[in-house]
């Protein structure tokens, strides 16, 4: 089992008797790293519920606190996977949190629709959220060292690093095309019976084609054939579900800097690729810097979300008159800006008007030459 940096931030959530809740998207490895977390323990100490299956899904059912307590006080571990199918799941864990039973309680979830809107509307304390994404470039440089990942780099491109895809790559282009068809929009179609998938294809395909570019809702809604408001509630509800994520434009100090910009990235490549079915080699592709962009960032926000407690704010940043820096950080009021270039001998200088806005501000290029520091 590939080893997830996230264990240890769940780990360290159990000593504080903390409610472990961790979300993602499926085929992530959720159910994996459950069965990770519980080796060592004895089989029928570990209350194992897979909610997938209707009847773990109403084991909680019309249970009184009283009944709780006699259902789970003999258990060395909780767990409750793909809990946003309980009903009422988060006075479910307000009265399992309320017995103090002094025991981890690991509750994962496909998506945060359902689970974490019903979690933390119902009052639930003591919970620390945590997210498990598709796997890093880090826990694969872990497993298998980092020479070996450089020489896997055009693959990840291409493929994205979903774990069946890392282990099974000769067959990586079908189970990228599964995993795209039969779960990428699966919680988003069971949720109050959103309708018109069609739409939500033709809109991921819309971002699929502008990662690395600025998003206009306007643009997308004409482009479709909705209104703006309905791009902006679909566009919500996919990164919900862990498969995109929006980048706002840095502003502070010039009055030509971009307001209200947005880019949007998938959290994998090999996701955004099957989107649009585009899977030849990197060689033969003419989007190659907007694949080397929505890695080096996704990369990076995984990395800064193994960080516990880190309390970095990403951005672009943009001018009216076309001066920009693909990705901004700042963190402490510290900022630090950064170019993306897959081709390493291409020149890359940071804008003059940036510069003399933000002296302070760190400035490095990012290429398959120098990545590793950035994103470990």
């Amino acid at each position: 089992m590939i080893q997830r940096r996230v264990k240890k931030l769940i780990e360290q959530n159990f000593k504080r008797d903390k409610i472990s809740l961790l979300l993602g998207p499926r085929q992530v490895g959720k159910t994996t790293l459950l069965e990770m977390l519980r080796q060592g323990m004895a089989s029928n100490k570990v209350l194992v519920l897979n909610c997938d299956f209707e009847q773990d899904a109403h084991f909680f059912d019309n249970r009184s606190a009283e009944s709780l307590r006699l259902s789970l006080q003999n258990y060395e571990m909780i767990q409750i996977d793909e809990a946003q199918r309980v009903t009422d799941i988060g006075l479910t864990l307000k009265k399992i949190g309320d017995l103090k039973l002094g025991i981890p309680i690991i509750v994962t979830g496909s998506s945060a629709l359902q689970l974490a809107n019903g979690i933390y509307d119902s009052g639930v304390g003591r919970v620390y959220e945590n997210q498990i994404y598709p796997l890093s470039l880090t826990e694969m440089a872990d497993e298998n060292g980092l020479l070996q990942e450089e020489n896997l780099l055009h693959q990840r491109m291409i493929y994205g690093l979903y774990p069946e895809v890392v282990v099974y790559p000769s067959d990586a282009e079908t189970i990228i095309r599964h995993i795209a068809s039969a779960y990428l929009f699966k919680d988003i179609y069971t949720y109050r019976g959103l309708k018109k998938p069609e739409i939500l294809i033709k809109l991921l395909s819309a971002l699929a084609l502008q990662v690395g570019s600025e998003v206009s809702y306007n643009e997308l809604a004409n482009t479709i054939g909705i209104d703006k408001e309905t791009v902006e509630t679909y566009i919500g509800l996919l990164e919900q579900c862990y498969i995109i994520f929006r980048l706002p434009s840095f502003s502070r100090n010039l009055r030509n800097e971009l307001k209200k910009g947005k880019k949007i990235y998938f959290w994998d490549n090999g996701i955004r690729n099957a989107v649009i079915e585009a899977f030849m080699p990197l060689e033969k592709r003419n989007d190659q810097g907007a694949l080397w962009e929505n890695l080096m960032i996704s990369e990076r926000l995984k990395r800064n979300s193994f960080e516990e407690g880190s309390k970095v704010h990403a951005y672009f940043w943009r001018t009216h008159d076309q001066a920009e820096i693909d990705y901004i950080e700042e963190c402490n009021g510290k900022i630090k800006a950064f170019e993306f270039k897959w081709n390493e001998k291409r020149k890359a200088s940071v804008p003059t008007s940036f510069k003399q806005s933000y002296p302070d501000c760190e400035y490095e290029v990012i290429t398959p030459k120098n990545f590793w520091n950035f994103i470990k």
